[in-house]
């Protein structure tokens, strides 16, 4: 008997493990997320597949170069005026079998296919920076989205903190009030703070699965049912050693390392490229271009018709094509082509500027976040020393229960702010990598 309870017993426990394991949830480190959302984010996929269809635009003007090969067959019935024995009302017909070969080759056109193929190619090198400022842009989101995530966990912790505080000082406000030492409205107060306190806690829940569902957006994540959860190691934030380390790069450096980084200014270095390349297809209107033409033809159209069709014809020639007027329009396509080159260059300088006050903001944005990491630290030590005076004063009848709370909610919100200027600090670090083009 015992056997055989020990044996569903065991069972029992088998199914309950299968049943946990099977709603098991993947663990992702940053890193990973950051691995996911390249591999799956619809944004990323457009943008790679308009940098494929570059690529093809290239492959189409580079076949210029290759010789244009055309065959040509046919089979039927042929009929031909009986002009040569003064009969041309009569018609000869017969079987015919037709066929022809031809192929024409560029030889030279000053330059035309040339510039349209190098165009082509700076075109689709700006869509790859496109694409790759898109995966840093990428990176730089699901970061930020990472560390949005952590703060909402920690700071349910501190509003965990709070609600045990309270209930805390609930208990020992009816303690008091029993034992006639406080009034009832110390009661009625402490009530009052541990409800909104509570009522804290329940925001902070819901605000995590806000930062949970903004992370699944940057990745791409459509499941409904989130199977994973993100790596995070829960702060003490009352007695965490605080040691940031200065950004590597020192601002000047920095921005001169986003002038030869950023995707936005290798894309504009591109196209300013694409123009100059287009230009010179433009100025190539004015010569001539020369092909090789050559065709082979076979005709078998029968003994009736052979005396006056010849059997095999062939050519090979050297045509020389030369435009000696558009009525001004090469001109004009000349002067827009030249007008886009200036323009691309003053992208380009505009592009810098931008980045560089991109680079600064981020970089002052960055060693304001963590100077204030350190303020908060203070601060919450000194909140809590503060609040640990006001306990010790309201037990000792000498401040009331407004002063005890009022040393309370600061020492929370000195909690709250740390948080969230200690993972501000790591999100300000991925904006000012993204801005350097790191």
């Amino acid at each position: 008997m015992f056997r055989k309870n020990f044996t569903y017993k065991k069972l029992i426990l088998t199914m309950l493990l299968l049943s946990a394991s099977s709603y098991a949830q993947e663990i992702y480190t940053v890193d990973q997320l950051v691995l996911k959302a390249l591999e799956i984010s619809p944004d990323l996929k457009i943008c790679s597949s308009k940098y494929e269809s570059s690529k093809n635009r290239y492959n189409e003007e580079f076949s210029n170069y290759l010789p244009d090969v055309n065959l040509n067959a046919g089979a039927g019935m042929l009929g031909i005026s009986n002009i040569f024995e003064g009969k041309p009302d009569e018609i000869n017909t017969g079987t015919a079998i037709l066929g022809s070969l031809s192929l024409k080759q560029l030889v030279y056109d000053f330059g035309q296919t040339g510039g349209a193929t190098d165009s082509a190619q700076y075109s689709s090198d700006a869509y790859l920076s496109d694409y790759e400022q898109l995966v840093s842009n990428k990176k730089k989101d699901v970061k930020s989205a990472y560390y949005n995530v952590l703060k909402a966990k920690s700071l349910i912790k501190v509003n965990i903190e709070n609600v045990k505080l309270n209930k805390a000082q609930l208990y020992r406000s009816q303690k008091y009030f029993k034992a006639g030492i406080r009034t009832k409205i110390d009661v009625s107060d402490a009530k009052v703070e541990l409800i909104q306190s509570k009522l804290g806690l329940n925001d902070a829940n819901y605000n995590l699965k806000l930062a949970y569902a903004n992370l699944d957006k940057v990745i791409g994540y459509t499941n409904p049912n989130r199977d994973y959860k993100v790596f995070y190691q829960a702060l003490d934030i009352f007695n965490m050693n605080i040691n940031l380390q200065a950004y590597s790069l020192n601002l000047n450096d920095a921005i001169e390392f986003s002038y030869l980084n950023r995707y936005v200014i290798k894309k504009q270095t591109k196209l300013i490229a694409a123009a100059r390349a287009k230009e010179k297809v433009s100025s190539s209107e004015y010569y001539p271009r020369a092909f090789i033409d050559a065709e082979y033809s076979y005709q078998d159209i029968g003994e009736e018709l052979s005396v006056v069709t010849p059997k095999i014809q062939y050519s090979a020639l050297v045509n020389l094509n030369w435009n000696l007027y558009t009525g001004g329009a090469s001109s004009a396509r000349n002067e827009i082509q030249k007008i886009q080159t200036s323009i691309s260059t003053s992208e380009l300088m505009l592009s810098k500027l931008l980045v560089k006050t991109d680079v600064t903001n981020a970089y002052i944005n960055l060693n304001s976040v963590k100077d204030s990491v350190v303020l908060s630290k203070s601060l919450l030590e000194a909140s809590k020393e503060k609040f640990e005076q006001a306990g010790q004063r309201y037990e000792h009848g000498l401040s009331d229960y407004i002063e005890l709370q009022q040393a309370r909610q600061g020492y929370i919100d000195a909690a709250g702010t740390l948080i969230n200027n200690y993972y501000n600090y790591f999100d300000a670090m991925a904006i000012l990598d993204n801005a350097i083009g790191k």
